[in-house]
């Protein structure tokens, strides 16, 4: 009898459980990491918003000319950014001036951009959205578009709970699906955790690694929040001048953001104007920098000599240990395939 009495119990507690809606989010803070940058209490995350967030990013509609979305230029599989080309393309075909950054663990930034030109993730999509060569669109179209769809509006309505589509709560959705895409679970983390063992050349890369490259990405992020001068020489054509853009200062000159080197491996081209097509070529760089006369951040004159082939071998062999599989192939990042977007007159 008391058996019958506790299945009965589990049975009827299994089914009000069944009408509790659990919220899975993918936003999460890997354990030893330090505390995110992003204030979430100006935006707190939640599951609807996260999915309205990932549809309005896959969205060419956002574009004036609705041919290109968020998504053109960061594609997941290399760690969103583009690959095919070394300058981030717009609408009509129109050329950027700069290689697509990744968006990878933003949730740690304090800076966006190239240049550092947008220091806030609830305001970095307003650039790409209005710039003339990307999306080319402005806020007041875009909202138009939105509010007169029924489809946002009841997606808005679950997010927010008010179906009023504004520019806030617009780039707040955007901000809740980019804020969401941490990266922590490759090789390197496994190591880290002491779930497998580095082989010999991924252990002397290491050494490699610690010893010349993470003063400016340190770890665990591979990366830090300044602004540097790599030493490339400006790019006739494109006078970049990074930072110095922002500030006008000139000691900014030529000075541009740290990038994360988590995902390397597959987010090629490289550096701000993509003209590296292989981590060979980055590593050569920076391994003869010291013969150049061109002035680059003090943290580069650790390296004094060139490395040795066998050297660059065993570096470029732990930065692949930095490619986590899981995060650029994770659908819940994918393109949302089984919501349809309404095509309303």
């Amino acid at each position: 009898m008391k058996n019958k009495i506790l299945l009965s119990a589990c049975l009827l507690f299994l089914g009000l459980f069944s009408f509790i809606k659990v919220e899975v989010l993918p936003f999460y803070i890997p354990e030893g990491w330090p505390k995110p940058i992003y204030n979430f209490s100006e935006n707190k995350l939640s599951s609807e918003k996260f999915k309205l967030g990932r549809t309005l990013f896959y969205d060419a509609d956002l574009s004036r000319d609705s041919t290109i979305s968020c998504a053109s230029c960061h594609l997941q599989f290399s760690g969103f950014t583009h690959i095919d080309h070394a300058l981030s393309h717009g609408i009509d075909g129109q050329i950027g001036t700069r290689n697509s950054p990744v968006l990878i663990n933003l949730a740690w930034n304090k800076f966006f951009h190239w240049d550092g030109g947008a220091g806030n993730l609830n305001q970095q999509a307003i650039n790409p959205l209005t710039h003339p060569k990307e999306m080319d669109n402005n806020l007041k179209e875009i909202l138009r578009r939105l509010n007169q769809s029924n489809f946002y509006k009841n997606k808005f309505f679950a997010a927010f709970g008010d179906s009023v589509i504004t520019t806030d709560r617009l780039l707040k959705s955007l901000a809740s699906f980019t804020v969401s895409l941490v990266s922590a679970n490759s090789k390197y983390d496994l190591y880290k955790r002491g779930e497998i063992e580095f082989n010999e050349q991924e252990k002397n890369g290491y050494q490699l690694f610690k010893n010349y490259c993470s003063s400016c990405h340190s770890e665990p992020l591979f990366k830090i929040d300044a602004f540097k001068n790599n030493g490339l020489p400006i790019d006739s054509d494109l006078n970049d001048l990074g930072r110095k853009t922002i500030t006008e200062k000139e000691n900014d000159n030529l000075q541009f953001k740290v990038p994360t080197l988590r995902n390397i491996e597959f987010s090629f081209p490289y550096m701000h104007d993509g003209r590296f097509k292989k981590l060979k070529e980055v590593i050569n760089h920076y391994s003869e920098l010291h013969k150049s006369d061109i002035e680059y951040s003090k943290e580069l004159k650790k390296i004094k000599k060139p490395m040795s082939e066998s050297q660059q071998k065993d570096l470029i062999s732990f930065l692949k240990t930095l490619s986590d599989k899981d995060f650029l192939y994770n659908p819940v990042f994918m393109y949302p395939k089984n919501e349809r977007i309404e095509q309303e007159e």
